[in-house]
C-alpha cells in the first residue's frame, strides 16, 4: 500500500478540505553503477578541488552562482533560508479553467488527493462538484521548501494533482531552427485527404495498459541472459531507411491498415466491438508479465 509523502488542506474559498497526498506513479527505469572494468568494484565519487587536487570535506563546501566565467556569488544557507516560501499547509486554489485550455506541455509530475481523516464529506463536495462543472483547479501549493504551481481536476473517485512548469520554463518552438517556416514545405490537399484517411483507418479508444516500455524489458532479459552465463552477440544497428516517396508512402500505409482492420478501422477497434456486442463489455484478461525479480529488485 502506497504511504502518503504529504499532508494539508485544500484552500476553496473559507472551506478547508483536509487531504493526503500520493504519487501517481512509479518509474521503472533500470539503473546502474560505475564499475572499474578490471575488478568491477563500484566507483566512488569524491569531490575534489581542481587547484591543489585535495578532497574536500562536504562540511567546506559552499553554494556559489556563476555571474561571469570563473567568477561567483557565494550565497549562505542562512540567506536562502529567509527567502524560502511560506510554510504552509494549504493548497490554495487560485482559480478555475476548462482541462482543454491547458496545454499538456505545462504538466509535469502527477498525485492523487485523497482526504484525510473526518474530511470524506468536504472531499466529496468539491469533487462532484468539479466533476459537474467540468473545471480543473489552479493553486499554489508549497512541497519541500518549494513552491508549485498545480493543477486539481476530478478523475473517477478521486481527486488529482499534477504540478506544473511556469511559463518561462517552457521554451517557444519557435527557437528551433528546423521547424518549416509556412510556403517551405507545401502540401497538396490529395496528400491532406490522404494523411486524414490514414489517421482515422488507424483510431481507436486510447487502453493505456496495451502500452509498455519494450527497451526496458529488452534490458532486464540482457541482464538475465548475461548473468545465466549466455554469450551475447551485439547485432549493428539498422542504417535508417531512404525518404520515401510521400504519396507512395501513404498509400502503402493506408492499404496495410485496411488490411489489418477490414472496415477501415484499426484491428483492436474491430476486436473490441465484436467483444462488446458479446455481452462481456469488450473486457480482455492480459496474461501477467512474466517474473524479473532478480533484475528488476535491484535499482
Amino acid at each position: 500500500m502506497p504511504r502518503s509523502i504529504w499532508s494539508g488542506a485544500i484552500s476553496f474559498g473559507l472551506v478547508n478540505v483536509p487531504v493526503k497526498l500520493y504519487s501517481a506513479v512509479s518509474r521503472k527505469s533500470v539503473r546502474f553503477h560505475q564499475l572499474h572494468d578490471a575488478d568491477h568494484v563500484r566507483i566512488q565519487q569524491k569531490r575534489v578541488c581542481p587547484a591543489d587536487g585535495e578532497e574536500v570535506p562536504y562540511d567546506n563546501i559552499v553554494k556559489g552562482y556563476e555571474i561571469s566565467p570563473d567568477r561567483y556569488v557565494v550565497i549562505e544557507p542562512e540567506e536562502l533560508e529567509a527567502l524560502d516560501p511560506k510554510k504552509t499547509r494549504a493548497i490554495e486554489i487560485q482559480e478555475f479553467v476548462d482541462l482543454d485550455e491547458i496545454d499538456p506541455i505545462y504538466f509535469d509530475h502527477p498525485y492523487y488527493l485523497a482526504p484525510d481523516t473526518g474530511a470524506s464529506k468536504a472531499y466529496r463536495l468539491l469533487l462532484s462538484a468539479m466533476k459537474e462543472t467540468n473545471k480543473v483547479a489552479i493553486a499554489r501549493v508549497v512541497i519541500r521548501q518549494k513552491e508549485n504551481l498545480v493543477a486539481i481536476r476530478a478523475t473517477g473517485d478521486v481527486m488529482a494533482m499534477a504540478t506544473m512548469v511556469f511559463h518561462d520554463e517552457v521554451i517557444s518552438p519557435s527557437t528551433i531552427d528546423e521547424i518549416p517556416e509556412e510556403g517551405d514545405a507545401d502540401v497538396s490537399q490529395r496528400e491532406v485527404d490522404m494523411a486524414q484517411q490514414l489517421i482515422e483507418s488507424l483510431s481507436t479508444d486510447f487502453e493505456p495498459e496495451k502500452y509498455h516500455d519494450e527497451y526496458r524489458e529488452r534490458v532486464l532479459e540482457l541482464i538475465e541472459a548475461k548473468a545465466a552465463g549466455q554469450e551475447i552477440t551485439v547485432q549493428a544497428p539498422e542504417e535508417p531507411a531512404a525518404v520515401p516517396d510521400l504519396m507512395a508512402a501513404l498509400e502503402q500505409s493506408l492499404a496495410a491498415a485496411k488490411s489489418t482492420g477490414g472496415d477501415g478501422k484499426a484491428a483492436g477497434t474491430r476486436k473490441r466491438s465484436s467483444a462488446s456486442s458479446s455481452g462481456n463489455g469488450g473486457a480482455k484478461k492480459k496474461s501477467a508479465p512474466r517474473s524479473r525479480s532478480k533484475a528488476s529488485s535491484k535499482k
